[in-house]
């Protein structure tokens, strides 16, 4: 039983309020999920730079010198910004596949998070008000962002094993349910050469996700094929640099809903993480139907 919130701004009176609308979202979840939480956000978004979300169980150590012993190592850092046991580098365009290689090399407990023109994830073990409050999520601004509280029941109550997990650049999914052929399909994956670093159900079937959009798939065709492939109970909330995507399985026994104005599109577990949006009392509230994509996109 775990708790997913989103949010997808249609308006920049939302975006500039994102953060703080999300993490009330996140807050009121904390009941589905009091083992860890974690948020992606979307926002500032830059072709010409990407944005490498890092993070380290020992930061005081890791990250004082990195930009340095990055830059000794050939790479070029434009901008090193630390929140608590995450950083975020800010690397030219292009760079960031070498930059992952390097810090393999130079800061082996250092883990990537999220990297991309817009993406920031963060995400730790403990009370989601607490991950939220450390993090400052409530002072954030962004296009769309989703959360995750998780009660653990497929892998160990981890920093690496909470949600939302990342699988290709500016892309994420949160996931409450439980994925039944995700052991096959992991070996499937890792054969065509995708990278999947845990244990998690969720980290396989955003990988499957990621495969797929990098076969020339949209969001909403990658979303459809994925009611074939994948086998389970499942609520899937994806993000993508633009899009914003939701699917639940053909039997749908994870709770869901959805509200739709013409400021915002929302989504959460249970309908309390929705009571404080911004005229919601007017939106379009409905539960999702099983097996049917719903996302949104932003104009390109």
């Amino acid at each position: 039983m775990c708790g997913i919130v989103g949010l997808f701004a249609k308006k920049p009176e939302i975006e500039q309020n994102l953060g703080a609308l999300l993490n009330d979202m996140l807050v009121t979840m904390s009941d589905r999920g009091p083992d860890s939480a974690g948020f992606a956000i979307y926002g500032n978004d830059n072709a010409d730079v990407e944005k490498v979300t890092v993070q380290s169980p020992g930061p005081d150590v890791d990250f004082a010198t990195l930009k340095a012993d990055i830059e000794a190592e050939g790479g070029q850092v434009l901008e090193v910004r630390t929140l608590e046991t995450h950083a975020i580098l800010t690397v030219p365009a292009g760079t960031s596949d070498a930059l992952r290689l390097t810090l393999e090399d130079i800061r082996p407990n250092v883990r990537i998070m999220s990297l991309g023109n817009a993406i920031e994830i963060y995400k730790e073990v403990g009370a989601p008000a607490d991950v939220s409050q450390r993090f400052g999520l409530s002072g954030m601004h962004g296009t769309h962002g989703i959360g995750h509280t998780r009660m653990a029941t497929e892998s160990a109550v981890t920093t690496l094993g909470a949600h939302p997990f990342s699988t290709a650049a500016d892309q994420c999914m949160v996931h409450n349910g439980s994925m039944s052929n995700h052991n096959n399909l992991r070996r499937v994956l890792k054969r065509a050469g995708v990278r999947i670093e845990t244990e998690n159900d969720t980290e396989v079937a955003a990988a499957y996700l990621s495969h797929q959009l990098a076969q020339g798939m949209n969001l909403g065709e990658a979303l459809e094929q994925g009611l074939k492939d994948l086998d389970g109970f499942f609520t899937f909330v994806v993000g993508t640099r633009n899009g914003f995507g939701v699917l639940r399985d053909p039997i749908a026994c994870k709770p869901a809903v959805m509200a739709e104005t013409e400021d915002y599109v929302a989504f959460g577990s249970e309908y309390r993480a929705l009571v404080n949006l911004p005229g919601i009392e007017q939106a379009k509230v409905w539960e999702p139907e099983p097996a049917r994509v719903y996302f949104w996109e932003r104009p390109s």
